[in-house]
């Protein structure tokens, strides 16, 4: 338990309904009751979890908000310590004065993450559940969300619990056949090893298989459109986000810069950035469009690349497929409802065989439904999450596992070779302690710093 009192503005700046001020730590009741005055003319008793109907004064006695105070009693908080969350009016100026008068009580400005690390340290969380609030906060899609909510609820902890509970199985034996060599220790002989570690071996690369598709549900990918002016990059934009967030006109050149938005596309968010059309132009902000254009293509997980079939292939076309044969890419046949069908699978097929090609019409919605699952189908196998799936989402625990498993194979490798078994055992603890990074049983501080400090303020 920390011996400072933390106090921040837990709920976004602006305005809105209702603002928060959290405080936390021993002197939480003491500082905020100095300046909460109950309606009713009595403090209530401060009874633990009720909320109270006040107002918050400053040093002169005048009212600076009307407020609810809450009162939480450790243990039974999110920190596991006195919590005071004080529900103001939300606006800047009420909150920031709040804050101003909790501080200056003797309370400290909380520094990013502060609440979810002291929840951690005082065992309310393990490492596994306190990144994964950040992960609920930053949630772009329901799937997230799930995935989100089921690594907070310790779905993920509890499995990797249970794989170190096995390894320490492992260890135990192969240590006590070396403290006790002329004994016969039970299921510890060289064949038993290589068995019990390829056992595990077999789960943690199942769970590093799904980190992939976890990872993309969490932070999603950046899929840029492409291709020349005038093929309906922009009317292909505003389709998937189903608003007009993009000026379509049907003279080429309309779009100048490049613009970003995030959709969701079967549980994925979808980063996707419309550019300005790439041809030869003397138009310097058109010039300046088509080099933000190229940057967004170079940084691009996806191209959707778009073509105009009332036109039919131009060197243009074929210019850009050079510049992005070497990215994963869908080819978008694009106006088929004018239908003059001037395009074939067999061109597209000569410019870059066994890519994917759709017909659509981003002006009717026609083949959008398709251009959804293909996306699906590129960007992860067409391997939709299951509501009971557990997948890991945070590229730190996905390095953990990789690390768990080089060391089962060194342990492995070291018992084929007949190498001491003192040896292996370094292998099988190094595993143990890789799964430990991923709760926090095997971490440092520098390490804990660095996760906390990528949290908002109040958190």
């Amino acid at each position: 338990m920390h011996e400072d009192t933390i106090a921040a503005i837990s709920t976004p700046l602006g305005e809105g309904g209702i603002g928060i001020i959290r405080v936390s730590g021993p002197e939480a009741l003491k500082i905020t009751s100095k300046i909460f005055k109950a309606r009713r003319g009595d403090q209530c008793g401060f009874e633990s979890h009720r909320m109270v109907y006040g107002h918050i004064l400053d040093r002169e006695g005048q009212v600076v908000d009307e407020v609810l105070y809450c009162y939480m009693k450790a243990p039974n908080t999110y920190t596991r310590e006195d919590v005071v969350e004080i529900n103001c009016h939300g606006g800047i100026m009420p909150l920031r004065r709040v804050l101003e008068l909790v501080l200056e009580g003797g309370a400290r400005l909380a520094d990013p993450g502060e609440f979810s690390k002291r929840a951690f340290l005082n065992g309310r969380l393990d490492l596994a559940q306190a990144e994964s609030v950040i992960d609920v906060i930053r949630s772009k899609t329901d799937t997230g969300l799930r995935l989100a909510i089921s690594q907070l609820r310790g779905n993920l902890s509890q499995r990797v619990n249970y794989l170190q509970d096995r390894l320490l199985g492992i260890l135990a034996g192969v240590e006590a056949s070396i403290d006790f060599p002329d004994e016969d220790v039970e299921d510890v002989t060289g064949t038993g090893i290589i068995s019990s570690c390829e056992e595990l071996l077999e789960e943690l690369n199942k769970l590093i298989e799904g980190a992939e598709t976890g990872i993309i549900y969490r932070e999603g990918i950046r899929a840029t459109i492409t291709g020349k002016p005038n093929v309906g990059k922009s009317s292909l934009l505003n389709a998937l986000l189903k608003v007009n967030r993009a000026i379509v006109t049907s003279i080429p050149g309309t779009t100048r810069d490049v613009i970003e938005e995030v959709v969701n596309i079967k549980g994925i968010p979808l980063r996707i950035i419309d550019t300005a059309g790439l041809r030869k132009t003397e138009d310097l902000v058109e010039k300046i469009g088509i080099e933000r254009s190229l940057g967004a293509i170079d940084q691009a997980d996806l191209i959707l690349f778009v073509l105009d079939d009332t036109i039919g292939l131009t060197n243009e076309d074929i210019e850009i497929v050079d510049l992005i044969k070497n990215k994963k890419t869908l080819f978008i046949v694009n106006k088929i409802d004018v239908g003059k069908n001037l395009i074939s699978k067999e061109e597209i097929s000569n410019l870059s065989v066994n890519v994917p090609v759709l017909w659509i019409s981003a002006k009717k919605g026609t083949g959008l439904a398709e251009l959804e699952e293909a996306i699906v189908n590129m960007v992860i196998g067409g391997k939709v999450a299951r509501q009971d799936a557990l997948l890991i989402t945070n590229i730190r625990h996905k390095r953990a596992l990789e690390k768990a498993v080089f060391h089962l194979k060194e342990a492995i490798t070291g018992v084929k070779s007949m190498v001491p078994l003192d040896i292996v055992a370094i292998d099988i603890r190094a595993a143990w302690e890789n799964l430990g990074e991923i709760t926090g049983l095997a971490v440092n501080e520098e390490l804990i710093n660095r996760i906390f400090s990528e949290f908002c303020i109040g958190k």
